[in-house]
C-alpha cells in the first residue's frame, strides 16, 4: 500500500510539473492571466497578442552574449594619451556583423540609391560615394587602387574604405529599411515594388507612421471591432526588426575581446591584449603553426613579409573572411581595417560613462508634429522628419534636462572652468574646453574608431586602443560594420 501511495504521489508530481510548464507565465496564452479575457478575439475587443517570443537574427549578424567586462587599457599606453584607463562596465546582449561591410555590400547600396533617386536627386547618390582618392599618396604609386579597389570584381569581398562616419550611418539606415521591406514581403504583407522612386520608397519609420503604402499583398486582419478592414504590420507583430546601426565604442571593444571563450564560472582566465589569447600575433595551431592571425604592419616598410613566406599575406586590406574569427565568430576585430563606432570622442569619457551600456553621443529627438499633434508629411526622400525634444517636454524629468547630451560632464557650461564664461548656463558647447583647430582637434564631430588596420603596428591591434577622426573625413584604413540591439531576453531561446 505504501509503495502504491508513493507511486501515486510521484505520478501526481509529474502531472503537476507538466501543468506548471504548460502554464508558464511567459508561454504563449489564449487568455489574459489578469482579466481572463481572450486574446485576438474581435468579439471581446480584439486585443492582439503575437505568439512570437524570439527575435530573429538579421542577415549578416552574429549574436553577442552580453555581460560585464573591464573596458580599457590592456597594455602600456605608449602614446601617453591616458584616455582608456580600465573600468568595469556591463554590456547588454546585441548583434554584430560577422565581417566588415564589403565593397559589394556597399555597391548594392549605391545601385539602389541611383535607381531610386538618381534621376531627380543625384546628390543623394553622390553624397554616398566613397572617397576613392584616399588611396593617393604624393610619394607612392597607388593609382591602380584609386581606379579599381571599389568596383573591380577582384575586390568585391574586401572591406569598403573611404567611407566617413556620416556615410556609414546612412548605410545602416538604408540596410534597416531593406531588411524590413524584405520581411514584410516574405510574410506576404507587401509585394515587390521595383518601381520605387524618390519619396515613394520603403522607409521603416514612414511605413509604421502610415506614410508609405507600397504594393499591398495580404495585409493583416484588423481584429478591433471599432475598425473596418485590415491593418499594416506594427512593432507589436514582431515582423519589423530593430535598427541596424554602428556599434557603440563599448560594444565594439566587448565584442572584439571575445571573453566568452576564456571565462570559467565568471572567472576570466586571461585578460586578453588582442582578440585572441596570448601576446603573440602568430597562431600555435600545428597545422598553420607560425602563421599570422591578423593583417597589420609588422615593421617599417613591412606590410606583407618576404616573397615565398609572406607573413600575413596581405599588402592592403585582406578579404573580409580572412584569418581566424574570435570566440564570438567575428572576423578581423584586430587588424585589416579600423572601424567606426557611434561614440563622440572625449579623452576622459571613461570617467563619465554610465557603467551600463556606456555611450557618449545622445541627442534625443521626436518626430515633427503639426499644431494639431499629427505627424507632418515625410520629406522629399521619403523619410520621417525629426527635431530635438523641446524644453517644455523635458521639464520635470530627472534622468535628463536637455536634448543634446554630447557634451554632458565634458564640454557643457557646467564643466567650463574659465572665469569669463558668459553664455547661458546649460548651453551645449565645447568652444571653451575644446578650442578646435587651435589647441585641439577634438570637437563635437570627433568620432571614435577602434581596432588596428593593415597600416598599423601591433600596438593598435588591441581592442582597448582609442582613436578619433572628424565624422566627415575618411581614410584608406577605416571601414565599418553594423550592429543591432537585442530585444527581450539576453539569451536566445530562454
Amino acid at each position: 500500500m505504501v509503495k502504491h501511495f508513493k507511486f501515486f504521489n510521484a505520478a501526481l508530481l509529474l502531472v503537476f510539473i507538466a501543468f506548471l510548464s504548460s502554464c508558464s507565465l511567459f508561454s504563449p496564452k489564449e487568455h489574459s492571466r489578469t482579466t481572463g479575457w481572450a486574446y485576438n478575439d474581435p468579439e471581446n475587443g480584439g486585443f492582439e497578442v503575437s505568439d512570437m517570443r524570439e527575435q530573429p537574427t538579421g542577415p549578416g549578424l552574429i549574436f553577442i552574449e552580453g555581460g560585464t567586462f573591464v573596458m580599457g587599457a590592456t597594455q602600456e599606453d605608449i602614446m601617453f594619451d591616458w584616455d582608456n584607463f580600465p573600468r568595469r562596465v556591463t554590456i547588454s546582449s546585441f548583434y554584430m556583423d560577422e565581417t566588415e561591410v564589403s565593397n559589394v555590400d556597399y555597391l548594392e547600396y549605391l545601385y539602389w540609391l541611383k535607381r531610386v533617386f538618381g534621376a531627380d536627386y543625384p546628390q543623394v547618390y553622390n553624397k554616398a560615394l566613397p572617397d576613392t582618392l584616399v588611396w593617393r599618396n604624393r610619394l607612392a604609386y597607388n593609382e591602380p587602387l584609386v581606379e579599381t579597389y571599389l568596383r573591380h570584381p577582384a575586390f568585391h569581398y574586401y572591406p569598403v574604405v573611404g567611407v566617413n562616419w556620416v556615410q556609414a550611418q546612412d548605410y545602416c539606415s538604408w540596410r534597416t529599411d531593406r531588411v524590413n521591406e524584405q520581411n514584410l514581403i516574405m510574410n506576404g504583407i507587401l509585394d515587390f515594388d521595383p518601381d520605387q522612386k524618390n519619396e515613394n520608397n520603403f522607409n521603416t519609420e514612414a511605413y509604421l507612421a502610415g506614410q508609405y503604402e507600397g504594393l499591398v499583398n495580404q495585409p493583416l486582419e484588423n481584429l478591433n471591432p471599432n475598425s473596418t478592414g485590415t491593418r499594416r504590420a506594427g512593432i507589436q507583430d514582431g515582423i519589423i526588426m530593430p535598427k541596424y546601426r554602428l556599434p557603440t565604442e563599448a560594444e565594439w571593444e566587448y565584442a572584439a575581446l571575445g571573453l566568452v571563450g576564456n571565462t570559467l564560472y565568471e572567472r576570466v582566465v586571461e585578460r586578453r591584449r588582442y582578440s585572441w589569447n596570448g601576446n603573440y600575433t602568430r597562431t600555435d595551431d600545428r597545422k598553420y603553426y607560425g602563421s599570422f592571425v591578423s593583417n597589420f604592419k609588422r615593421g617599417r616598410g613591412d606590410y606583407m613579409g618576404v616573397a615565398g613566406t609572406l607573413n600575413d599575406g596581405a599588402d592592403i586590406p585582406a578579404p573580409i573572411g580572412s584569418y581566424w574569427p574570435n570566440d564570438y565568430g567575428l572576423y578581423n576585430m584586430s587588424g585589416n581595417v579600423s572601424e567606426w563606432t557611434q561614440d563622440v570622442y572625449r579623452p576622459l569619457s571613461l570617467e563619465d560613462f554610465s557603467d551600463f551600456n556606456p555611450f557618449r553621443g545622445n541627442v534625443f529627438k521626436n518626430p515633427v508634429r503639426d499644431f494639431e499633434g499629427f505627424l507632418v508629411e515625410k520629406d522629399s526622400l521619403g523619410r520621417v522628419k525629426y527635431e530635438e525634444v523641446t524644453t517644455e517636454e523635458i521639464a520635470g524629468r530627472r534622468n535628463y534636462n536637455k536634448a543634446n547630451n554630447v557634451n554632458y560632464k565634458d564640454g557643457d557650461a557646467g564643466t567650463i572652468l574659465t572665469h569669463d564664461w558668459k553664455s547661458e548656463e546649460g548651453s551645449n558647447t565645447t568652444k571653451e574646453m575644446y578650442e578646435y583647430g587651435v589647441t585641439t582637434l577634438i570637437s563635437d564631430k570627433a568620432r571614435v574608431y577602434k581596432g588596428g588596420s593593415w597600416k598599423d603596428p601591433a600596438y593598435f591591434l588591441s581592442p582597448s586602443v582609442r582613436r578619433f577622426l572628424d565624422e566627415n573625413l575618411s581614410t584608406d584604413y577605416i571601414g565599418f560594420r553594423c550592429a543591432m540591439s537585442r530585444v527581450g531576453n539576453p539569451l536566445p531561446g530562454k
